[in-house]
């Protein structure tokens, strides 16, 4: 406690008496000594602050509140300081990108009219749109490049895909009206592993008829889908034993909302190609939101935070499947391959 009024009474005396430097030197020193000394770095936020140096209070004031979410406990006697330091940065920011947008305009850069890139770095800049990166929650493979979606236009095999979409509808549709219902819940728990925090476990909102699963074509499968599994082969899937292939039809009942999430690696995208979709469906990867059109591909990176729903008034159903990304090569493909054989033969130990 002797440390702390040693520099709390200095600061105070060199303020009574309008010593500014003196001021600043006794809370430099307090900082120094301790980082996580919120009161006085709130303390030369305010003084930087009364100085008109807005970047430094921002700087001092943004430690503050690092410090304190850092902290076990913050004395309620700081609150309000840590209060004002978020409302000085949020007018700030709200400063900074109108001067930015501002000075950009007059030079004649709007981000309505620039290249995509330049578009979003603005956009990030201006503190308009978050920044999502790649974070697999299983698997992370570095240097990939940083894209939530992929165009069909990339890919050779992609026409001979949708050529193929009509035939896969009629195949889904004889699935639904048919004896045999192939569709259960995609969430679900394992016996003997603790349940998925998931609001759609065990609950058909979110259904799966799967063709291709753990590794093998789903038992029936390549007799009532043909034309799906042959159009599968098509496209440069992981082949990965008791792991992929993956690939099912996948429904979404109107009012269900994926919540946003993570997928396990970023070393795949993932592929829909929409049979049945009704009006008020949508995707969202990072910032991006894109709507399915029937018999066209939409190809992603599932690493990124993503979310989809259907607020339309009937079933929407995709094929989805996994591809390798196609920069990674195709040793690197077998390296892969033999890594996740090891990640699994672990687990089966």
């Amino acid at each position: 406690m002797t440390g702390e009024a040693s520099w709390l009474d200095q600061a105070r005396d060199a303020h009574r008496r309008g010593d500014v430097a003196a001021e600043a030197t006794a809370l430099d020193a307090a900082i120094r000594a301790d980082r996580g000394n919120i009161a006085a770095i709130l303390a030369m936020a305010e003084l930087r602050r009364r100085q008109a140096d807005e970047r430094a209070a921002g700087s001092f004031y943004r430690l503050a509140l690092a410090a304190a979410a850092n902290a076990r406990s913050v004395p309620p006697a700081l609150h309000p300081g840590l209060q004002r330091a978020e409302s000085f940065l949020a007018e700030t920011e709200r400063a900074f990108a109108d001067h930015l947008l501002g000075q950009l305009r007059s030079a004649g850069v709007e981000a309505e009219g620039a290249p995509p890139r330049v578009a979003e770095a603005l956009r990030l800049l201006a503190g308009e749109q978050p920044l999502y990166l790649q974070q697999p929650n299983m698997f992370y493979f570095p240097g990939l490049a940083q894209r939530p979606f992929f165009e069909r236009r990339e890919f050779d095999w992609v026409p001979a895909v949708e050529a193929a979409s009509e035939a896969i509808r009629a195949e889904l549709v004889a699935l639904i009206e048919g004896a045999d219902d192939r569709f259960g819940p995609y969430v679900t728990a394992s016996a003997d592993r603790p349940p998925p925090n998931n609001p759609l476990l065990d609950k058909p909102d979110w259904g799966a008829a799967w063709l291709w699963k753990d590794g093998v074509v789903a038992d029936g499968m390549a007799a009532l889908c043909p034309q799906a599994v042959a159009a599968l082969a098509l496209a440069p899937q992981p082949v990965i034993p008791n792991r992929a292939p993956l690939a099912l039809f996948s429904r979404l009942q109107p009012g269900t909302h994926i919540a946003p999430h993570h997928g396990m690696l970023n070393t795949r995208l993932i592929c829909h190609l929409p049979l049945i979709v009704p009006d008020g469906c949508g995707l969202r990867v990072g910032a991006e939101t894109r709507a399915w059109q029937e018999g066209e591909l939409t190809i992603f990176d599932d690493s990124f935070e993503h979310e989809a729903w259907n607020r339309g008034a009937s079933d929407r159903t995709v094929m989805l499947f996994e591809i390798w990304r196609p920069d990674i090569d195709a040793d690197e493909r077998a390296q892969l391959t033999r890594i996740f054989a090891a990640i699994d033969s672990y687990s089966e130990s």
